[in-house]
């Protein structure tokens, strides 16, 4: 039994051309599940043209009929993050990206990150049927990730400017969690294993307005995508918050100001243009203007490093930025989609000054920003 069901397995892995080497082991039986999960991936990782796989094309008619078929297939045979990867594959295995240009697919795909931030750099080749689709479909991941970061940037705020002062009135944002639970040790519970709060305490919540300044100075370049989507969502955040006074500037080899559409994240994304080359230097140079109290400043510089305009320069503005007392910090990537390809040697020269260069999945940026403006 388990050496069948280990055959099985490599079945589905190797595909229909295996089968007459499989059956040199006993044969393979597949279930009614296992042939649709077979005929599912053979669209995708399947010889192309092979017998017993389909041509997948989005358009009206029979093919748009068959892709739909086919992401339902998906969603009924694996979890969310796996119908992602594959739909991921599909649109750079197949070069299926007319996927994103009909109404019905983007209705139908499953919501992934790494597909929004195609679909904004593809955003002015999608013809005009798909574009409110395009845009409720990037809308869905723009929720999500706030659903993920708002009320947890918004207590790191709370906690990083008003860290000493507390206050009576509870507040979920403003829960000082770790006083809460060093005040409250005397009523552990072990039956439970668990802290039984009596009291809790709670940060002042009152900060005077724009008493801080964040700038994000985002990376447009096409390898950025994903940070980009994240950076903005943050930033929008941020600039519904009265402490502080918040600064997005997109960069490619033009700079761009887009604090003036913080109002709405999608509206933002929509005013990125990711891809083009990239002139770091001059966006920091942008950023200098913007810097009225260095020691009341933090700035995330959101790039992989890969300049391409003057990079002597460049370091000599950072380090400059660093040593007046703005609070430098370059994040290399926001991303879970693992290690991300960066100039290294340049990010080492920056920490060598004490600047940080590192990458941050986006479920860390509310602990990121706290210790930043605690700095």
């Amino acid at each position: 039994m388990e050496n069948a069901d280990m055959l099985r397995r490599w079945r589905l892995i190797l595909g229909q051309s295996a089968e007459k080497q499989l059956d040199s082991f006993g044969g393979v039986t597949l279930s009614a599940e296992d042939l649709l999960m077979d005929s599912a991936l053979s669209q995708i990782y399947g010889d192309a043209g092979s017998e017993g796989t389909a041509s997948l094309t989005a358009g009206k008619g029979k093919g748009s009929l068959h892709l739909t078929r086919w992401l339902g297939d998906l969603r009924a045979l694996f979890s969310p993050m796996q119908v992602q990867i594959i739909q991921r594959d599909a649109i750079e295995r197949r070069g299926m990206r007319e996927l994103l240009f009909e109404p019905e697919m983007l209705n139908a795909l499953e919501p992934d990150i790494a597909t929004a931030s195609l679909l904004l750099m593809l955003k002015d080749q999608i013809p005009q049927r798909a574009k409110e689709n395009a845009r409720i479909y990037i809308q869905k991941i723009v929720e999500r990730i706030n659903r993920m970061l708002e009320d947890d940037l918004r207590r790191s705020v709370t906690a990083a400017l008003n860290r000493r002062a507390h206050s009576p009135l509870p507040s979920a944002a403003a829960l000082d969690f770790k006083l809460t639970m060093r005040r409250n040790l005397k009523n552990y519970d072990r039956q439970s294993q668990t802290i039984l709060p009596e009291k809790f305490y709670f940060y002042e919540r009152a900060a005077r307005s724009g008493s801080r300044t964040v700038i994000l100075d985002v990376d447009q370049s096409g390898s950025m995508g994903e940070s980009v989507i994240y950076a903005s969502v943050m930033g929008c955040i941020l600039a519904s918050i009265r402490a502080l006074r918040t600064h997005i500037i997109a960069f490619n080899t033009e700079v761009h100001d887009l604090t003036e559409t913080c109002s709405d994240p999608v509206d933002l994304l929509y005013g990125i243009q990711l891809g083009g080359g990239t002139d770091i230097n001059k966006s920091i140079a942008y950023c200098e203007g913007l810097i009225s109290e260095p020691t009341k400043t933090t700035l995330f510089l959101i790039t992989d490093l890969c300049e391409g305009g003057n990079r002597a320069q460049l370091e000599r503005r950072l380090v400059s930025l660093y040593d007046s007392g703005v609070r430098v910090t370059v994040l290399l990537s926001i991303s879970d989609s693992g290690a991300p390809c960066y100039d290294a040697s340049f990010a080492e020269r920056l920490a060598a000054y004490g600047i940080p260069c590192f990458a941050c999945p986006p479920e860390k940026l509310p602990d990121l920003l706290r210790d930043a403006l605690r700095r």
